[in-house]
Order: C-alpha cells, then sequence, then structure tokens
C-alpha cells in the first residue's frame, strides 16, 4: 500500500482536505501522522504536531 502525504488547511476545530491523501508529518519530529490519528496542530502556523510533546516543543522554540 503505497501512503501519499496530504495538504491540509489547519481550521480552529477541523481540518480542510485540499489535497488527498493519508498522512502529514509532524513539523517537530518529522514523523507521518495518519489523518484518522491527527489530534494536535497550530492554525496561526499552519503545523501538524504528533502529540502534546511536539506542541510545547514549538512553544518553547517561539519563546
Amino acid at each position: 500500500m503505497v501512503k501519499k502525504k496530504a495538504k491540509l488547511i489547519f481550521k480552529h476545530n477541523s481540518f480542510e482536505v485540499v489535497e488527498e491523501g493519508d498522512y502529514v508529518l509532524c513539523a517537530i519530529t518529522g514523523k507521518q501522522i495518519m489523518l484518522k490519528d491527527l489530534n494536535y496542530w497550530n492554525v496561526d502556523l499552519q503545523e501538524a504536531y504528533l502529540s502534546p510533546v511536539e506542541v510545547k516543543e514549538r512553544l518553547k522554540r517561539l519563546k
């Protein structure tokens, strides 16, 4: 099964699929996040995160 990277627009409570795919990449780790498992993102930065750990890391880097 070939996996394809999706292109999304992140909104406050959802995301819009611009280009169909199976996953997005975590902005911190670069690991694949399957769309069904995607729970963390930043609307302003338009970035996806694997878990709250990566969210915390991004916030730390922004300070």
